[in-house]
């Protein structure tokens, strides 16, 4: 589960979230602030594997000097401009996040060391990067949503007793070959680890519910620390070997003690990866 999906499941009156992501955190408030002109931005885009558009930059090659082979790579390259150091314009790029979303491989985000996203075209019969529905109903559920691109320490002072909290760093790889970091560019390494299990400590002490995923490797960490921690198993849809798709052992640790939890059945993430 990610921080997005709990936050549409729960539809919130008010609140925060919150990324590091940039550039994730501009296409929410895009999508909260600006909906039509989003969709309209939408609409101009061709499919991901049309001819390149003369009359858009990155018609011949990336920042890098690569060539640019379709539309898709055309369109990859205009959302990298911030990241290189170019002028961008920040609907533009909120659409482009969608439409790369849409079109690439298995719907991955990663990041190069530069920041710049760098995930190849997707093998797609018909795909839909408009999405006028959902993003009409994700502008309605945002409304009134503080959105904030910060680090996470920020919740110190924006939480009150009473509150809940949900954490969802970029897991703890559960081997050597496993990177989830490629998430950001910056990473997030076991210092931001210890970091993020001091500020739920201080949270808990200040009366305010947490609820913490990770990856298995962590059960221990949040255990020790006096959190209720439950296993689960979690498929991953993602990986360049297709034998090595499957269920990996994921963490949701918790300050809620068990007697206080709500009743209600889980809701399948099937419907947030569609």
């Amino acid at each position: 589960m990610s921080g997005g999906a709990l936050f549409f499941e729960l539809e919130p009156e008010d609140g925060t979230i919150n990324d590091t992501n940039t550039r994730l955190i501009n296409f929410y408030r895009q999508v909260r602030d600006n909906p039509e002109e989003l969709i309209d931005k939408l609409e101009s885009f061709d499919d991901p594997e049309s001819k390149v558009n003369p009359d858009n930059d990155y018609s011949e090659t990336s920042h890098t000097g690569r060539e640019i082979k379709n539309y898709y790579y055309q369109q990859r390259a205009r959302f990298n401009k911030r990241p290189y150091g170019e002028n961008f314009d920040p609907l533009t790029e909120a659409a482009l996040l969608m439409y790369l979303n849409r079109t690439c491989y298995n719907g991955l985000y990663r990041e190069n060391n530069s920041g710049g996203y760098n995930v190849p075209i997707g093998d797609f019969t018909d795909p839909d990067w408009v999405q006028h529905e959902r993003i009409h109903k994700a502008s309605t559920v945002l409304t009134g949503t503080d959105i904030r691109n910060d680090d996470f320490t920020y919740i110190l002072d924006a939480a009150e007793p009473g509150d809940l909290v949900y954490f969802d760093p970029p897991y703890k790889p559960m081997s050597s070959t496993a990177y989830f970091t490629d998430y950001s560019a910056d990473g997030f390494d076991q210092d931001d680890q210890k970091r993020l299990l001091e500020v739920v400590q201080t949270l808990a002490e200040q009366d305010v519910h947490v609820i913490v995923s990770n990856s298995g490797v962590m059960y221990e960490m949040y255990e020790d620390a006096g959190l209720q921690v439950d296993k689960e198993g979690a498929t991953r849809a993602i990986n360049s070997d297709g034998d090595s798709r499957g269920e990996v052992d994921e963490i949701i640790a918790t300050t809620v003690e068990p007697a206080n939890r709500a009743t209600k059945g889980q809701t399948s993430l099937g419907q947030y990866n569609s």
